[in-house]
């Protein structure tokens, strides 16, 4: 059996740990960057260098940004009174995406997980504590993943700013747009009946 070389073991090796990416794909891609032009497996590289030298946390909203602040939390035309809360910076992308939040955010950077053993000072709960002491607010959206973490987390911040004066709301929850009822689980049933509003 031919052996392979050891470059190309090491980078098969590596892209495997990657999420997603299982021992086939991990070949696939190292093929396809050794049959791929010099200049762009340099372009590649240079890119994923950068990604580690380049960026930074913002101090504010412990967003991954290139700058600190953040493009959003120094962006005068956003509400700084509204602050959206999120466990990952990707959960950041998802809600800027749909155009409507105007407002800033808070990474928390996971949820809390006693199973795990993800506690409050592994999180960025006392930085959001900190803020809304700080801070003029009129709204918290805790905007955590709808499961056991997301809204033990949810339940553990809404009881640390307590007593405030400042709004704390949660995500609504409820059908997908286009989905039928027929296929609906229970608990997002109940979900939608709960959070039902008056219709407009």
């Amino acid at each position: 059996m031919q052996k392979i070389a050891a470059p190309i073991q090491g980078l098969i090796e590596e892209f495997a740990k990657l999420p997603g990416i299982g021992p086939k794909t991990a070949q696939r891609l190292t093929f396809f960057l050794l049959r791929s032009p010099e200049d762009q497996v340099t372009r590649l590289a240079d890119a994923l260098r950068r990604l580690k030298t380049d960026i930074v946390t913002c101090s504010t909203c412990f967003n991954i940004a290139a700058s600190d602040p953040c493009a959003i939390c120094g962006d005068p035309e956003r509400d700084q009174s509204l602050i959206c809360v999120v466990e990952e910076p990707l959960d950041v992308l998802a809600i800027e995406k749909t155009g409507i939040f105007r407002g800033t955010f808070h990474v928390l950077h996971g949820a809390l997980s006693p199973v795990e053993g993800i506690g409050p000072k592994d999180l960025r709960i006392e930085e959001l504590i900190q803020r809304a002491r700080t801070t003029d607010l009129r709204e918290i959206i805790l905007a955590t993943n709808p499961n056991y973490e997301g809204d033990y987390t949810a339940t553990h911040i809404a009881q640390a700013l307590q007593p405030s004066a400042i709004k704390i709301t949660r995500l609504a929850r409820g059908l997908p747009l286009g989905g039928d009822l027929e296929y609906a689980d229970e608990g997002t049933l109940a979900r939608a009946l709960e959070g039902r509003r008056t219709f407009e």
